[in-house]
């Protein structure tokens, strides 16, 4: 069902979950959620030919709780798009299987890193994946990655609530201070990833619940977007406006900054999940209780 009032070139509809997008050439859509609305952004490089190596996921868990999953598959490894699909549908598998027998969500995350590791190592071509899973509840966030791809917290002001760090050389040198963003952009390790799915010795990065406020965004995005705009910039565009408007104005900077080349520049596909609650349940809740 598509809803009204929305702006054009996105599709808005209240899905079927869960929801997987899995080596889309292009996608851009809004779907209602939990007690808020995500926008989803996944595309190959500009100029690509071969599959967009990211995979997405939006998993409901029950009515107040639910997960939202990015992975992106190593480029310079055999079959990346393999395995970000085998890790993203392993992660919707274990969530599942997690709810249907009466475990925590958080349990079925922690299953889903563990499963989607051993799935892809059992490919057997050399592959490997990130995997950054935010875990919504009702009124606040949790993070759990392995590798480079981020996930983001920002409040309406554009404070930072959360950054993940990045599982990499370069995300190490900028977290110790040995690195500034401009020398961390250009610097020739900025591709290597020191932790991943598809590794015997993966590790996953679990960070404590985050409150979440009305107005506040959590953004869960592959390397694409990191490597080609700063944080400063990312922060500015997502934390106000509506939702598609944010979308559109850090995808097409993002995109413009690949094609336009520069320094700076690293060309590669783009995935970008942002969620936002709306208090719409609490709002129709409060207007049950009021008639």
């Amino acid at each position: 069902m598509v809803r009204e009032g929305h702006e054009s070139g996105m599709t808005v509809e209240k899905p079927n979950f869960p929801k997987l997008f899995l080596r889309q050439e292009s996608v851009f859509e809004s779907l209602e959620f939990l007690d808020g609305d995500v926008g989803i952004y996944s595309a190959r490089c500009p100029g690509k030919t071969t599959a967009n190596e990211d995979s997405v996921a939006i998993i409901p868990f029950d009515e107040n709780s639910g997960v939202l999953v990015v992975a992106d598959g190593m480029g310079g490894h055999a079959a990346g798009d393999l395995a970000s699909m085998t890790a993203v549908q392993e992660m919707a598998a274990a969530i599942i299987d997690a709810r249907e027998s009466d475990q925590i969500l958080r349990s079925g995350i922690i299953n889903g890193f563990e499963r989607a590791n051993e799935s892809v190592m059992a490919l057997a071509r050399g592959a490997g994946t990130t995997l950054a899973v935010a875990e919504i509840g009702s009124g606040w966030a949790r993070a759990y990655h392995a590798g480079d791809s981020v996930v983001l917290i920002v409040s309406s002001h554009g404070n930072i609530k959360l950054e993940t760090n990045s599982h990499s050389p370069v995300g190490l040198g900028l977290e110790a201070g040995f690195l500034d963003i401009e020398e961390a952009a250009n610097h020739e390790n900025r591709h290597l990833v020191l932790n991943a799915i598809g590794s015997k010795d993966m590790r996953i990065d679990i960070g404590s619940p985050v409150k979440l406020a009305k107005r506040d965004t959590v953004l869960i995005a592959s390397d694409g977007l990191t490597d080609n705009l700063p944080l400063g910039e990312v922060v500015e565009m997502v934390r106000r406006g509506r939702l598609e408007t944010s979308m559109t104005r850090l995808v097409e900077s993002c995109t413009q900054r690949m094609v336009n080349g520069g320094l700076t520049a690293k060309p590669d596909d783009l995935t970008v999940l942002i969620y936002r609650p709306t208090g719409k349940r609490l709002s129709q809740a409060t207007e049950k209780g009021q008639q």
